[in-house]
């Protein structure tokens, strides 16, 4: 099943953009290389929309190029509607490949507005996309369902701004139940690493205070967990829209260059390394490929998603986070791991689109009649 054209979303109003600038060009070259009629949209940082050039979707141009999208050739800004209306005008119908990382076009945001125009996308749907993003909701819903998640506690800014002594003695008693005293301080709703800091000192409000304001520069609530000392950082990748088509390929595991995973780490060539044959016993294997699909059909996903997990210096495993968008960026090891299912870059590109392709044609007709109402 090969679609018309594929419309490829990137970049984005968060602070995941630039990554998205990297994920979206490798996207588009690879679906191009198959043959696909790709059409480049790049959402900047203020929102605006703008139909991009084939030239500005070279992947060697730095992202600093996109902020003056029009010195690229690109024709807008317009806004979210006019953007989507044109594409929905298109006959046939483009599907829409989101390539965005983070708020807006990781949280059911986009996911939204594509759905309102009738538009065909890629990855998870509205509520699954939200529920990945929120690390609490997550959480919650996954410790429910028994999964092992490490301990962990919510703050609100509302909180923070009227009350910081209380927040201080809450995150103190929490660092001082759990074996190591150190608090990994996260906000709630973002991803690659972006505003984490680990507070050696949670008791010390000149500490706490500087992580708790970072995280909540980018939103109105943050995560606090137990700092598992020299874990083991393993990733999964999952494609599929239901238990019945799941496939799980990995884990791969990551060593940090810096004392976590940060965004840096993650994203600057040479800093941290990456392997998809990781040393993992064959118990401990079957346990992630089970938690891993257990967690991606929990929160409803489909189309593909990474699953994060640590394991602690004990050898306990616990499920950390699940990604729906995860990066396609050189370094990346969602892409990696599929290779062990046949699938290349091109190839795992070209399925995440058969497989939105798939799931629109088995849902029901979205536009009802009179003699459709009960």
């Amino acid at each position: 099943m090969k679609p018309a054209s594929i419309a490829v979303l990137l970049g984005g109003p968060s602070a995941e953009h630039d990554v998205s600038l990297v994920s979206g060009r490798a996207i588009a070259a690879a679906l191009a290389q198959r043959g696909h009629d790709v059409l480049g949209w790049l959402i900047g940082l203020d929102g605006g929309w703008w139909r991009l050039p084939a030239a500005a979707m070279d992947g060697q141009l730095p992202q600093t190029a996109f902020d003056d999208p029009a010195a690229l050739g690109a024709t807008g800004p317009l806004d979210a509607a006019a953007a989507l209306a044109e594409l929905a005008g298109q006959e046939p119908n483009p599907v829409v490949f989101i390539a965005l990382h983070g708020p807006f076009g990781e949280d059911g945001t986009v996911q939204a507005l594509c759905e309102s125009a009738g538009l065909v996308y890629t990855g998870a749907g509205v509520a699954a996309s939200a529920i990945g993003m929120d690390k609490v909701i997550f959480k919650r819903l996954t410790g429910a369902l028994g999964m092992p998640v490490v301990p962990w506690v919510e703050l609100s800014a509302a909180e923070w701004r009227t009350d910081p002594a209380g927040v201080q003695r809450r995150v103190a008693d929490f660092a001082a139940s759990q074996p190591d005293p150190r608090v990994v301080v996260k906000p709630t709703r973002l991803g690659s690493s972006v505003g984490i800091s680990i507070v050696h000192k949670p008791a010390d409000p000149e500490y706490l205070g500087g992580a708790l304001a970072e995280a909540l520069s980018y939103g109105d609530s943050v995560l606090v967990e137990e700092y598992l000392d020299h874990a083991r950082e393993l990733e999964m990748s999952v494609i599929g829209n239901s238990e019945l088509d799941l496939e799980s390929y990995g884990p791969g595991e990551i060593f940090p260059g810096h004392e976590f995973y940060d965004y840096t780490a993650k994203y600057s060539d040479g800093v941290s390394r990456t392997t998809d044959r990781p040393d993992v016993d064959a118990a401990l294997r079957e346990r992630i490929h089970d938690i891993a699909r257990r967690a991606y059909l929990a929160i409803g996903a489909c189309g593909f998603a990474r699953v994060d997990f640590l394991v602690d210096k004990d050898g306990a495993l616990y499920l950390n986070e699940i990604n729906t968008i995860p990066g396609f960026t050189p370094i990346s090891l969602f892409p990696v791991l599929c290779r062990a299912g046949g699938y290349d870059f091109a190839a795992i590109s070209e399925k995440i689109v058969e497989l939105a392709l798939e799931r629109a044609q088995g849902r029901p007709a979205r536009v009802l009649t009179r003699a459709d109402l009960p």
